[in-house]
């Protein structure tokens, strides 16, 4: 956990090195034309470019030595803001360079920490602006000249340009971790199929098109053979081999529309639309025939022999249960008819769909 705390405040960390960098670097410009016209010590032109230019650097080094970069990271926007209401008072309050830096402050606070930063923001801000009058006194100049128009200008433009390009790589992330956090709940971890709870939604919505636009399609319900027998004799890590190449398997021989899943333990089940019987059970001939000659170097006495069940959807089925029972029987025939087989259900063997 501690790891994983670490890694996302590194992340932060890095996310607002950039930014900081340019805001602060062209922000450097809008503050030194503020104070042209103010009369300020040598020191406070030393700090400024300290803090313009190098300040980003540290920045970027405190937080990634310390325990906590997140929070580390935190306070780094707050020193920003600190610095920023500082400068504003020292260039006593000129107007568009004051509002520049201020807004865009406060602009990465909202983007960095939501309302909590924000507000943290103004009270830091606030604060350098006291800390400025304790030094310097207060002052008021009301009008920018035509220099400090210009020197804001970048500011206005390219900070705002380097938020949102961070701001929307970070939405191509979190839509990337959501995507793929939806794969993981809808997919079986071991065999990379659909776990049971995505493949009966799966079959809700493929029995739905075919009794409305009188498609045909077909269940397949497959089981490995005396798959108890193979974990009991070579052990549940072997087991879960077998069941991962027979996960394998059904996606190499399968199309691209079929739906294949986990049903649970070793029964995985298989929706195959738009095709007929003769072709569904070609299709999980070649299935059985490709388990069937797989053999394992560490253990040359394994052998894996599937039983399927096929059913074709009808156009008397009330509900996906009843065809999904169809197929279960078919399953139960092909077993006790000797097993290592493909059997139709009888009752359905020849399509009615038109």
């Amino acid at each position: 956990m501690t790891e994983q705390l670490h890694g996302k405040g590194t992340s932060f960390v890095r996310r607002i090195y950039l930014p900081r960098i340019i805001g602060l670097g062209i922000g450097l410009f809008s503050v030194w034309a503020a104070l042209g016209t103010v009369s300020i010590a040598p020191w406070v032109w030393v700090l400024l470019f300290i803090n313009g230019l190098a300040w980003p650097h540290i920045a970027y080094r405190i937080a990634l030595r310390s325990r906590t970069p997140y929070d580390a990271e935190r306070r780094n926007l707050l020193v920003d803001s600190l610095m920023g209401g500082f400068w504003a008072a020292t260039m006593q309050f000129n107007p568009l360079p004051s509002v520049t830096i201020l807004s865009m402050m406060t602009m990465n606070n909202v983007a960095a920490g939501g309302k909590r930063l924000c507000l943290s923001g103004l009270l830091a801000q606030g604060t350098g602006m006291v800390i400025s009058i304790a030094l310097f006194g207060p002052g008021l100049q009301l009008h920018s000249t035509s220099l400090q128009v210009y020197a804001c200008l970048p500011m206005l433009t390219l900070y705002p340009l380097a938020v949102g390009g961070v701001c929307y790589q970070l939405a191509i992330k979190l839509a990337e971790h959501k995507r793929a956090l939806s794969t993981l709940s809808r997919t079986d971890s071991l065999t990379g199929l659909l776990n049971h709870g995505s493949w009966k939604d799966a079959l809700q919505l493929k029995f739905q098109r075919c009794q409305q636009d009188c498609r045909h399609a077909v269940i397949a319900i497959i089981d490995i053979d005396h798959f108890k027998h193979i974990n009991d004799t070579y052990g549940h890590v072997v087991g879960d081999r077998v069941l991962r190449q027979l996960g394998a398997e059904i996606k190499n021989n399968l199309r691209e529309n079929d739906l294949a899943g986990r049903y649970g333990g070793d029964e995985f089940c298989v929706i195959l639309p738009n095709i007929d019987a003769q072709q569904a059970v070609q299709i999980m001939e070649r299935l059985r025939e490709k388990i069937s000659v797989y053999r394992c170097e560490q253990l040359p006495d394994l052998r894996i022999t599937l039983s399927i069940g096929l059913a074709l959807c009808h156009e008397t089925f009330n509900d996906p249960v009843t065809w999904l029972d169809e197929a279960d029987k078919a399953l139960y025939s092909a077993k006790n008819n000797g097993r290592n087989q493909v059997s139709f259900a009888a009752a359905r063997h020849t399509p009615t769909l038109t």
